[in-house]
């Protein structure tokens, strides 16, 4: 690795755990919110997590708002090899979604708990989204390229099409993202993911 890129990344984690203080200070209001109307929805927990691959393909547990009933995840039935090119999540009319996750994950508000992977640093505030492990089985070695940058709460992909996306499109989105990082790259990706989560592109 170039000293100039070892350097960028240096900044790059530095900018990650501010803006994560940052936005963690200015949505707990909003948080505690999330969470009393989350409790009052549905039954269970507030906060749901989930293993997933991050960077060098080392997994972690990522932290999100729930927005299924309890124990929904166990329903979801992975795509086959074959499938996997063209596979899109689409979660409009599912009936696990509660009527708060829906809201929530319409406004994306339901990934205001990764903040805490950011400072941990299992994440960045930019990168390629982290997927679970029954996805990454599927990757071909070309795929696997993605994780070679830490994953982020936003990214190349979500910017260009979020859950409109096929895997093999938002992998695509990815690599590129990786072989042409650079930090006022992330600068343009957080500002485009503002707008666009304000404009619901790409949400169900």
């Amino acid at each position: 690795m170039s000293t100039s890129k070892r350097l960028g990344l240096t900044i790059k984690r530095i900018f990650d755990v501010l803006g994560a203080v940052f936005l963690g200070i200015l949505t707990m209001p909003l948080m505690g919110a999330i969470a009393l109307a989350i409790r009052k929805d549905s039954p269970g927990p507030i906060f749901f997590k989930q293993t997933r691959i991050g960077q060098e393909g080392q997994p972690f547990i990522m932290w999100k708002f729930r927005t299924m009933r309890f124990g929904a995840e166990h329903e979801w039935v992975a795509p086959s090899a074959d499938e996997i090119d063209t596979y899109r999540f689409q979660d409009e009319g599912d009936s696990r979604i509660t009527t708060v996750g829906r809201w929530l994950r319409r406004t994306s508000l339901d990934e205001l708990p990764q903040l805490y992977n950011v400072l941990a640093g299992h994440m960045s505030l930019v990168g390629p989204r982290p997927e679970i492990p029954e996805m990454v089985a599927l990757y071909t070695s070309e795929m696997h390229r993605r994780h070679r940058m830490k994953p982020g709460l936003t990214g190349l992909a979500q910017v260009s099409g979020r859950g409109d996306l096929s895997t093999a499109e938002s992998v695509r989105w990815d690599l590129d993202y990786v072989d042409h990082w650079n930090l006022w790259l992330d600068i343009k990706i957080l500002w485009w993911t503002v707008g666009i989560v304000a404009r619901h592109e790409g949400a169900q």
